[in-house]
C-alpha cells in the first residue's frame, strides 16, 4: 500500500479511457458527538438524501448550472462525502482501488491511498466498484472497498489509523459484484455489515454466533460487539428513533430487522416476501413507518412499528409491485415517497402514498435515477448523466430545467452541500453552482 501526494493523481488519471459511473444506493449518524454538517455519510447528514440548503435556483440556463470545476476520476460507484474544505470518495484504476481526498473548491488531490483489489468477471460486468460510500466521524474517515477491506484514516493526512480485512479476518463472503454496504457511525462505534460463509438457505438466527453486524471502536478498531446471523446484501443500515429508543434498522437478503446499536441485541425481525434484489436502503418516516423497496420479482412495502411494555412489534401494512427500486433512493415529503422505479427494463419516476401504497402518478422521460431534495426542490440524476431540477407533490412532477452533465452509467447519487452540487460518473467528477 502506498500514498501519493498532490498533483500525482491528476497526472495518472488524465487520458485514461474508462467506461462510465454509479452507486449502490434514512436516521442520522453520530460519531464523537454529532457528525459535522456537510455530507458526512451515505445519504447525507440525515442519511435520507435530504439537506437543509436554501436559496437554490428555481431554474437553470439551457446549458445547465455553472461549472465551478471538473476533473477526471477513475471508475467506481462510491458517492462523495464532504467535510469542511475536503471531499472524499473512492475509485478504481484496473486492479487497484484508491481512497482520495480533494480540495472541495478546486478538485485538486490533497491525499490518496492505493490498495490492490483484484476483480472477477462478474464484478466487471457493470463496473467493479468500489460501491460503498466513505463515512466521516470525528477526525476519521472510514472506507470499505470492493473486496471488503476496511480502513480508518486520519481524514486530514490520509495516515492509516487501523484496518480490517473483513473477508480474511472474519471469513466473510464477498458478494458476487463486490462489497456494497456503507458503514454507519453511532456513539464511539462504526457499524458495518459483515456476514459469514453459509449454504444458500442456511441460517441459525443465533445472535451470539452471528456477525451480520459488527461494531468497531472508532479509535482503535477493536470489536465492541458482533451479532445476528442473517445473510446480508448491498443495502446499508439506518438509525431511527422510535418512541425514545434508538434502533439500527438493516434490510438484508431475505429479512429486515432492528437491533439495539449499543449491544447488537435483536429488537424485531420480519421476513421480506416475495424476495428480490434488496439493494436500496430503507426509509424512516420519523414516526412509526419504515418503507423499503426491492427490484426484480419483489416490490415496495411498508412496515408499521408499535410498542407495548417496552417491546417493539412490526407489521407489514401494505405491499405493491408497482414500485421496484433497484439501487437508487427515494425521497419522502410528507406522506409520499418519490423515486425511480425500474431495474433493467423501462424506468418511471413516480410518487407513492406511504400510508396506503397507492401510486399517485408516474412520469416517463428519465432512465433509472437517483435524487436529492432541498429547498422544496428535487435534483435528479439519471443513469445516462442527465441532470434535472424539478418540483414534486402528490399531483405530479414539474421539470423546470434539464441538462447533460455525465455519461452512462451515472449511478452515484449527487451530493449537495450549501449551493454546490457534486456529481460523478465513471469518468469524471464535476462541481456545479446550483444557487
Amino acid at each position: 500500500m502506498n500514498k501519493t501526494g498532490v498533483g500525482r493523481s491528476l497526472g495518472v488519471l488524465v487520458g485514461l479511457a474508462m467506461t462510465l459511473c454509479g452507486s449502490f444506493a434514512g436516521g442520522c449518524a453520530t460519531g464523537h458527538g454529532e457528525v459535522a454538517q456537510g455530507w458526512p455519510q451515505f445519504g447525507g447528514p440525515h442519511r435520507n438524501f435530504t439537506v437543509d440548503s436554501t436559496a437554490l435556483a428555481d431554474s437553470w440556463p439551457e446549458q445547465g448550472p455553472n461549472t465551478l470545476w471538473e476533473r477526471p476520476l477513475g471508475d467506481g460507484y462510491s458517492t462523495i462525502v464532504v467535510d469542511g474544505d475536503l471531499l472524499y470518495t473512492q475509485y478504481r484504476i484496473d486492479q487497484d482501488e484508491f481512497t482520495i481526498a480533494m480540495d472541495r473548491h478546486t478538485g485538486k488531490t490533497v491525499w490518496q491511498d492505493k490498495l490492490a483489489s483484484p476483480t472477477t468477471k462478474l464484478m466487471e460486468q457493470f463496473g467493479a466498484g468500489p460501491h460503498t460510500t466513505p463515512l466521516i466521524a470525528g477526525e476519521h474517515l472510514y472506507t470499505i472497498g470492493t473486496n471488503a477491506v476496511m480502513h480508518c484514516y486520519d481524514k486530514k493526512t490520509g495516515d492509516i489509523v487501523w484496518k480490517h480485512d473483513l473477508a480474511k479476518q472474519y471469513q466473510a463472503p464477498i458478494p458476487g459484484r463486490g462489497y456494497g454496504c456503507s458503514p454507519i457511525a453511532y456513539k464511539n462505534m462504526v457499524i458495518v455489515g459483515v456476514d459469514r460463509k453459509r449454504e444458500d438457505d442456511e441460517t441459525t438466527q443465533d445472535a451470539s454466533a452471528g456477525q451480520s453486524l459488527i461494531a468497531f471502536d472508532q479509535d482503535s478498531g477493536r470489536i465492541v460487539w458482533k451479532s445476528q446471523d442473517f445473510k446480508i446484501t448491498y443495502s446499508s443500515p439506518i438509525l431511527i428513533n422510535f418512541r425514545g429508543e434508538t434502533q439500527l434498522v438493516f434490510l438484508m437478503a431475505k429479512d429486515i430487522m432492528a437491533v439495539n446499536p449499543d449491544n447488537g441485541a435483536l429488537l424485531w425481525h420480519q421476513e421480506v416476501k416475495p424476495g428480490g434484489a434488496n439493494l436500496a436502503t430503507p426509509l424512516w418516516d420519523g414516526k412509526d413507518t419504515i418503507f423499503c423497496s426491492s427490484a426484480y420479482d419483489s416490490g415496495s412495502r411498508a412496515f408499521k412499528l408499535t410498542k407495548t411494555g417496552g417491546t417493539t412489534s412490526v407489521e407489514q401494512i401494505w405491499y405493491t409491485r408497482k414500485m421496484r427500486l433497484h439501487h437508487g433512493n427515494v425521497i419522502r415529503i410528507g406522506d409520499y415517497v418519490y423515486g425511480s422505479s425500474g431495474d433493467f427494463g423501462p424506468a418511471f419516476f413516480m410518487g407513492l402514498n406511504l400510508k396506503t401504497g397507492k401510486v399517485a402518478w408516474r412520469k416517463r422521460g428519465f432512465k433509472k435515477a437517483t435524487c436529492v431534495y432541498a429547498d422544496g426542490k428535487l435534483i435528479l440524476l439519471d443513469e445516462d448523466g442527465n441532470l434535472a431540477l424539478a418540483t414534486v407533490n402528490p399531483r405530479g412532477m414539474t421539470v423546470h430545467s434539464r441538462c447533460k452533465v455525465g455519461e452512462k452509467y451515472a449511478w452515484a447519487a449527487p451530493t449537495l452541500v450549501g449551493k454546490t452540487l457534486y456529481v460523478r460518473d465513471r469518468k469524471h467528477i464535476v462541481a456545479l453552482d446550483v444557487g
